[in-house]
């Protein structure tokens, strides 16, 4: 019996890379999957891996970009599988320029993907999630999110890309706060693996070892952390967000409130600058931008 035996999940991008290895690991461990994709082939290819081991999966080529298309794809999970219990969302795309050559489409594309992509869905459950609390029905649910190193620290030439990360990232906390009280988790997680979308930047870093070496890139080592966010087994955890790579899980430590200094009553602009020069003498450097 696997950890997620008899729930429901949907797992966006989920027709190769990261997607695909969270959709096979969530089946082998008894999870129902809706395979959602873009690429309708690639998503009944993964479909068909799933079913030809003894699993449970659906294909479904929906538009996460909107809140009628994401009612679809909710109501054809449903009527497969019954009650939603888990949301991954992991679908996404790069536009990688630097800041100044970047265009509005550019930008409106990997906002549209990434940030809204993670919006629709999970609205459209947690409203669901939401009236079966209020009814007095159990709640048991998950949403997974997907943030990035980029999101976390900055990249060099994607700005778009790092700034809707890290929007996801505060959306995970609001997410978490907010739907606690209806029996839902949020989660985030900034993996480090190869997927189509770092082919072209991390190639040779990421590239697969000769022989019978660990492959530390390989998006398989992410799913287990994924598989477990998505089980009854995580529902202390919430709020979180994990940073992941080869064998390393991570909790990332995000913004806080740190060294300070109060006047008491307004500063004058020219007692400013030393009391900055001061508390940054003494506060814990940034991690560097990736790329610097």
């Amino acid at each position: 019996m696997g950890i997620c035996k008899d729930r429901t999940v949907i797992i966006t991008g989920a027709g190769g890379g990261l997607g695909r290895e969270y959709a096979l690991a969530f089946a082998t461990e008894g999870a129902r999957v809706v395979v959602n994709d873009i690429r309708r082939d690639a998503a009944e290819a993964v479909c068909e891996e799933i079913r030809a081991a003894g699993g449970r999966a659906l294909a479904n080529d929906g538009d996460i970009t909107s809140l009628e298309s994401a009612e679809r794809i909710v109501a054809a999970a449903e009527d497969t599988f019954g009650v939603v219990d888990v949301l991954v969302n992991n679908a996404g795309i790069c536009r990688d320029r630097m800041f100044v050559s970047l265009t509005e489409a550019d930008w409106d594309d990997v906002m549209r993907v990434h940030l809204k992509g993670h919006f629709c869905l999970a609205n459209v459950l947690a409203r669901r999630w939401r009236d079966a609390a209020k009814a007095g029905r159990p709640v048991d649910a998950r949403i997974i999110n997907t943030s990035s190193g980029a999101g976390l620290q900055g990249s060099i030439g994607q700005s778009n890309y790092a700034a809707a990360k890290a929007g996801i990232t505060a959306l995970t906390l609001v997410q978490a706060a907010e739907l606690a009280r209806y029996g839902v988790t949020a989660n985030g997680l900034a993996p480090a693996a190869r997927t189509g979308m770092t082919e072209s930047v991390f190639a040779d870093m990421m590239k697969a070892p000769d022989g019978e070496a660990f492959d530390y890139y390989h998006p398989a080592n992410v799913a287990p952390l994924v598989v477990w966010l998505g089980s009854a087994a995580s529902r202390h955890v919430t709020g979180r967000m994990f940073e992941v790579a080869g064998g390393m899980i991570a909790v990332a430590d995000g913004w806080h409130t740190g060294v300070q200094r109060d006047k008491g009553k307004r500063w004058r602009p020219e007692e400013v600058g030393s009391a900055v020069d001061a508390m940054l003498a003494e506060a814990r450097p940034a991690q560097k931008v990736y790329g610097t």
